[in-house]
């Protein structure tokens, strides 16, 4: 901070907040010193009169605060005004030292930089699928996408219902190593439209045709009929054959992954709300928070996980 006194609180709420704060120091420092003696005194034989309340039996003397609690009350007050001179506490008064949680926390983040950037530039410096085989490296990887990714894709890397799972290899817009780069630099946007004009009955029609593609339908002379509106409608993203186009992020039909499907939902349902009300699904750009270096290595790890999968598993 260039001055002592921010400006983050209106004048009003700084000069209230340092009343307050200074006021229940000072009150609470006077009830202290106000009851710190009693002036009940003790009899010839040393028995002091009680106050004249009880509970259960138990009766309440009116006996001065012990030495040793009435000195560490006053260093807590001592420490409190010291606290508060030191650090911010008070209002806009940014403190003698002028710390800031986020000043340290920038500190910390150099020192860190400092410290770990060589080693994350020597993962850049190799090949996705030579780094994905590095077991010491991966250990790292699975560290920044727990941190960073698992929160929509969780920390088995499944997915879930909207979230793919990158431990399959059902790619929407692609499976290579700088095809996983660029989706974790850049991010991806995918949008399908909502249906609804068509009508409820043709969309049944279309759902049947959608779980032919991969084998699944359930009325063949529905899927017959909804096939004639796929190809006028749907085949100019996801091919006339449903195999999908990674160039658009429009996905394969034809296997058995599903991206949006609820855990106790029914394929024929999740299709058809899918083409009923469409889908837009964002996945945001990565880079300028991890740098291109650990996404390198996020991206590795991500590769590694999909060799994992048995060929053809979705």
């Amino acid at each position: 901070m260039n001055s002592l006194w921010g400006n983050d609180l209106s004048g009003f709420w700084s000069v209230w907040i340092i009343v307050i704060t200074l006021g229940t120091i000072a009150l609470s420092a006077w009830l202290l010193f106000a009851n710190r003696r009693t002036d009940k005194q003790p009899d010839a034989e040393g028995r002091v009169t009680t106050t004249g309340h009880a509970a259960d039996g138990i009766e309440e003397y009116d006996n001065p605060l012990p030495r040793w609690w009435f000195k560490l009350y006053v260093g807590t007050v001592l420490f409190a005004l010291g606290y508060l001179a030191l650090y911010p506490g008070l209002g806009n008064f940014a403190g003698l030292l002028d710390w800031s949680q986020e000043a340290q926390w920038e500190r910390e983040m150099h020192q860190a930089e400092a410290r770990y950037a060589p080693i994350f530039a020597g993962y850049a410096e190799r090949p996705i699928p030579e780094l994905a085989g590095d077991a010491e490296a991966m250990q790292v990887g699975e560290r920044l996408f727990l941190n960073n990714c698992a929160i929509c894709h969780g920390s088995n890397a499944r997915g879930g219902n909207g979230f793919p799972d990158l431990t399959d290899d059902a790619w929407l817009y692609g499976g290579a190593p700088q095809d996983i780069v660029t989706s974790i630099t850049q991010g991806r946007s995918g949008v399908m439209p909502a249906w609804q004009h068509l009508g409820e009955a043709t969309l049944v029609d279309v759902t049947q045709h959608v779980l032919s593609l991969s084998g699944q339908a359930t009325e063949p002379a529905r899927a017959e009929k909804g096939a004639e509106v796929f190809t006028a409608m749907c085949a100019s993203c996801h091919q006339p054959d449903g195999t999908g186009n990674p160039m658009l992020g429009a996905p394969n039909l034809t296997d058995d992954a599903w991206l949006y499907r609820g855990p106790d939902q029914s394929l024929e349902a999740a299709v058809l709300e899918t083409l009923r009300n469409g889908r837009n699904g964002q996945m945001p750009a990565q880079v300028d928070y991890l740098g291109a270096d650990k996404v390198h290595l996020v991206a590795a790890y991500v590769y590694q996980l999909s060799r994992q999968a048995p060929e053809s598993a979705d």
